[in-house]
């Protein structure tokens, strides 16, 4: 997916310093390795591991009218959402594509929205122009806040010696204010390639500290800071779909397999609204998003074709080696006929097993 201009992570110098590379994910030059992803994927799954989450952009609604307007506007219910948790939706354009990822979170006196930085304008710009009479204030923040992410096996371990918090006592979306090393933060039940973990939201002027102290903590249970080339094989494997890579602006819910996590039914009327139902009523789309096991080591680009019995079935979004298991996981589309578990597709490198 074009993204409106590369970013750079503001924790940029610590990364360098830990002798990091850095590589282009979500339009933002983020670390790719500090050691070796099979090193690093190892550390995700048996211990804690630290990572940069810089690729969101932060929105706060204020004003009475906070929770009946976002309710109108993104496809999950607010409405109804109280204080201290939060979900994942979509905002949708009239014609019901996916023009960004969403989580709301709710707060005693505003509404919190997470979406990714690579379409910051775009989604700030779509949320503006619908306030019109209401008792709204939109206000990004993005450029103020940070966002730290912890998560593994011993995540939890980390977390509640850090600041008391019980993941064990959390569902995905509940959030929390906690201090860690005396410096407030929110902290966010969340994760981003299938283990437990959360996301710790603080003022950007406290990035540096948070970073040292959740660094030193991962480290004291054999932990340490991971890259995104490692994350990415981790959520493939954990068949997670990233925004700008497996959905865009290109797809409708349905297509993209979040008609169950990302949608309300109840919860009336909303932008997109008549497409997604007219969807739901026919009772399937034509294409879906499947996850897939290449057979052999051939990595597929993005894009390479998907052919079924010598006909194209559709293309591959995400793929790469998972150097922990020395096997290649991806996602991709296919039509409908094509994407039951265990139908192989073949591809010009090779063949895919869906899963």
């Amino acid at each position: 997916m074009a993204t409106e201009t590369t970013l750079i992570t503001p924790l940029r110098h610590l990364h360098e310093r830990l002798g990091a590379s850095l590589a282009e994910y979500f339009g933002m030059l983020l670390p790719d390795r500090y050691v070796e992803p099979a090193g690093e994927c190892r550390t995700a799954r048996e211990s804690a591991a630290l990572f940069d989450a810089s690729y969101f952009a932060a929105f706060e609604f204020t004003g009475q009218d906070r929770v009946r307007y976002l309710n109108a506007v993104t496809t999950n219910d607010i409405r109804n959402l109280p204080e201290g948790q939060g979900n994942a939706g979509l905002l949708l354009n009239p014609q019901g594509h996916i023009l960004a990822e969403v989580t709301t979170l709710a707060l005693a006196e505003k509404l919190l929205l997470l979406s990714p930085a690579m379409v910051r304008e775009r989604t700030r710009t779509t949320l503006d122009k619908y306030i019109i009479m209401d008792d709204v204030t939109l206000s990004d923040v993005t450029d103020e806040r940070i966002l730290i992410g912890v998560e593994g096996p011993r995540a939890e371990a980390v977390l509640e010696q850090l600041c008391g918090a019980s993941l064990s006592q959390m569902t995905a979306g509940n959030h929390v204010d906690v201090n860690v090393a005396a410096l407030p933060c929110r902290l966010i039940r969340a994760s981003t390639f299938g283990e437990s973990g959360a996301l710790l939201l603080a003022e950007r002027r406290h990035g540096d500290a948070l970073w040292a102290a959740l660094l030193s903590a991962v480290r004291a249970v054999r932990g340490g800071p991971i890259g995104f080339a490692a994350i990415n094989a981790l959520r493939l494997e954990s068949r997670i779909p990233w925004f700008g890579y497996d959905f865009d602006d290109s797809v409708i819910p349905h297509e993209a397999g979040l008609q169950d996590s990302h949608i309300s039914y109840t919860k009336g009327c909303y932008t997109g609204q008549e497409i997604v139902e007219r969807v739901r009523s026919r009772g399937h789309a034509n294409r879906l998003r499947v996850a897939l096991q290449f057979l052999g080591r051939s990595v597929p680009p993005r894009g390479a074709k998907l052919q079924a019995q010598g006909k194209d079935a559709g293309h591959v979004t995400s793929a790469t080696l998972a150097p922990h298991q020395g096997r290649v996981f991806g996602m991709g589309y296919l039509r409908r006929e094509h994407a039951n578990p265990g139908s192989i597709v073949e591809w010009e490198g090779g063949e895919a097993e869906v899963l």
